[in-house]
């Protein structure tokens, strides 16, 4: 199986690559669309400013690929955010693949949340094998409200979105790699799903 990280320069990528070895896997990093074309899994991560990770990818012309891609494509943390309209963090416009803005937490909360919280209402393939409120670990300070597309909620302050599912794209505002066992079983269960619609 060929599993691709997306490297555009915005991205804690060798943990996930490391998680992914640890069960088993290889990945390789790569910019290069045919590479990541001819994928089974693609891996689109995230960590940073979303405007500027928005304009890597558009210097990179990847801002077009992601939304063509046929296999199943995980964006994690930011890599999630940036697969909606649009986000608040810098006034980004994003890739529009699911149907939702991303948000600022508001004052009555401390943000960024940091740390481990708890996932419910799971309602996808990723979560084969989790608990209902079973706890993923999060660094943010944007969301994704729920939606028609939202797979996992969590409560900080208000329930948001902590995994959205659209056809062959899924998104987790949590690190599946910082996520002790549950987070290896979800990458696990990312990894097993069927390789083309």
């Amino acid at each position: 199986m060929k599993i691709v990280i997306i490297d555009y320069g915005a991205g804690n990528i060798q943990s996930i690559k490391f998680a992914i070895q640890r069960l088993g896997y290889q990945a390789i990093l790569s910019n290069n669309p045919e590479e990541i074309k001819a994928a089974d899994k693609v891996i689109f991560p995230g960590v940073g400013e979303a405007s500027s990770a928005m304009q890597k990818l558009k210097d990179s012309g990847l801002d077009l690929l992601i939304s063509e891609l046929k296999q199943p494509v995980l964006g994690i943390c930011l890599g999630m955010q940036l697969m909606c309209n649009h986000t608040q963090e810098g006034d980004t416009k994003g890739l529009g693949i699911f149907d939702v803005d991303v948000v600022r937490f508001n004052k009555d909360v401390k943000v960024p949340q940091i740390g481990w919280n708890q996932i419910e209402a799971l309602d996808s393939p990723l979560f084969n094998g989790i608990n209902e409120n079973e706890y993923i670990y999060l660094v943010h300070s944007y969301y994704a409200p729920v939606t028609e597309d939202t797979v996992a909620q969590t409560k900080y302050g208000v329930t948001y979105s902590t995994a959205l599912q659209k056809n062959n794209f899924y998104g987790t505002q949590f690190h599946p790699e910082k996520s002790s066992v549950a987070g290896e079983r979800i990458l696990e269960n990312f990894l097993k799903l069927k390789s083309r619609n």
